[in-house]
């Protein structure tokens, strides 16, 4: 059975955006249950030299909305706006991640299959086709951004598992 360009992102980034909302309310609970400051998590950091929680949930949507959405330009760059610094707020932009994906239809995105596209940030560019910058660019960063956030909590000692990080399973049925 073929994948579509749609079968093999918008699912995932659902599955995945869904359960960094998940890790977004057990962080939450987690300061309220150990009296700490919230900013302790939101800007936590694995390494000195690593972007914190908040930029680390900010990127999953910006990998996952942002790339299908920078598909229609053929152009994706980073996305240098600062993160959110409030649970709501990251929660927020997660939310309206999850409501972009669900609007979005296969023909939408499969409308898109061979089309080019590009990488830049400054003078740097990389050309890609939208199969390729989906499946070499932006799904590999969508998943390190939902690993090192998820990395971040439990490195803080929030309680979350390996099936907080799967978040729903799309079970046969």
């Amino acid at each position: 059975m073929p994948f579509s360009l749609y079968d093999i992102t918008v699912p995932s980034y659902r599955q995945t955006l869904g359960a960094v909302a998940g890790l977004l309310d057990k962080a939450e609970a987690y300061c309220a249950e150990t009296s700490i400051p919230s900013a302790e998590l939101i800007d936590a950091r694995l390494f000195d030299d690593m972007f914190p929680f908040s930029y680390q949930v900010k990127s999953t949507v910006v990998h996952s909305v942002g790339a299908l959405n920078a598909l229609a330009g053929g152009v994706f760059s980073p996305d240098l706006t600062p993160p959110p610094h409030t649970f709501a707020a990251l929660r927020e932009r997660v939310s309206a991640g999850l409501a972009a994906l669900e609007a979005l239809t296969p023909a939408d995105i499969n409308a898109y299959e061979g089309r080019d596209m590009r990488f830049e940030f400054k003078d740097f560019k990389l050309p890609f086709t939208a199969e390729n910058f989906l499946m070499s660019f932006s799904l590999p960063n969508f998943y390190f951004h939902a690993t090192t956030a998820y990395d971040i909590l439990r490195h803080k000692g929030v309680m979350v598992g390996k099936r907080d990080y799967m978040g729903q399973l799309r079970l046969k049925g």
